[in-house]
């Protein structure tokens, strides 16, 4: 099946096109659609340039380019319009429903989603993000009584881009702690992490999934030998469920879907929305 091609077109960064547009597109098993990411057309000059590229591409390929965007302004929303695609225009589809429902016109505001509207929140995001890198890996605990929560697992098993994901997304302050070798065979949660155990939040991640992840790094070795790994999650769900400590399996999930189960099985309140 030949791939559709498929643009996402932004005023701002582009995230608000292409999270919304992937949702959309992955409902269809079995077509290959290859990616253009458009971000930063705020102008009519910058809206027609981008029409000639999908009228282009649409010349070029069997079939018309799918164009999913998020532009905010009309006069440039008008000039999209006009190119040789589907047009699938968030606003339009969103934001008429609200207006009538809340019987009052949209700002049409640039930069509301995920620019420097909200300084506040973008002040809060760059701290967390500071948090979560200072605290990465177990390199320090004494600021463990500032997090909303920590992250406990074994190596490779996802902690650290959830801590990231958790501070940019939300500003939530995450830190992650790895179980060594000495506490994976103990069985003991280590004196440092005994304070916060109300913080803590496990990952685990099957066998076979860690041990590719971990060839990947490092092929030779104990460290990614299929003993040491099987040995190593298993402990590792033991101590969680010694301590009830609350876990996610993050063999199948996305970092999106790991953060959102931790934020809503531990309670972890978003700081920014």
């Amino acid at each position: 099946m030949t791939p559709r091609i498929v643009f996402f077109v932004s005023d701002q960064t582009g995230v608000t096109a292409e999270t919304l547009g992937h949702s959309l597109l992955t409902q269809f098993d079995g077509q290959e659609f290859t990616h253009v990411t458009v971000p930063f057309v705020d102008s009519v000059d910058k809206a027609e340039a981008v029409v000639l590229k999908i009228d282009a591409a649409a010349r070029e390929a069997e079939a018309r380019p799918i164009v999913f965007s998020s532009l905010v302004k009309d006069d440039i929303r008008a000039v999209l319009g006009r190119c040789d695609g589907l047009v699938i225009d968030f606003f339009d589809a969103f934001l008429a429903p609200l207006e009538s429902e809340l019987g009052m016109q949209s700002s049409h505001t640039l930069g509301r989603g995920h620019g420097m509207a909200d300084t506040q929140s973008y002040n809060q995001r760059i701290e967390a993000t500071n948090f979560a890198l200072a605290n990465d890996d177990g390199t320090t605990t004494r600021h463990y009584q500032e997090a909303d929560v920590i992250l406990v697992g074994v190596s490779r098993s996802g902690k650290t881009p959830t801590c990231l994901y958790l501070a940019m997304q939300y500003g939530v302050y995450a830190a992650n702690y790895p179980l060594a070798e000495d506490e994976l065979e103990s069985g003991q949660l280590p004196r440092s992490l005994m304070a916060y155990r109300n913080k803590l939040f496990g990952l685990t991640i099957a066998a076979d999934r860690l041990r590719q992840i971990r060839k990947e790094r490092r092929p030779a070795g104990q460290y990614s030998s299929a003993p040491q790994v099987r040995f190593e999650v298993s402990a590792a769900e033991r101590i969680f469920k010694k301590y009830a400590i609350p876990f996610v399996d993050t063999t199948e999930f996305s970092i999106e879907e790991i953060a959102s189960t931790i934020l809503n099985q531990a309670g972890v309140e978003r700081r920014v929305r």
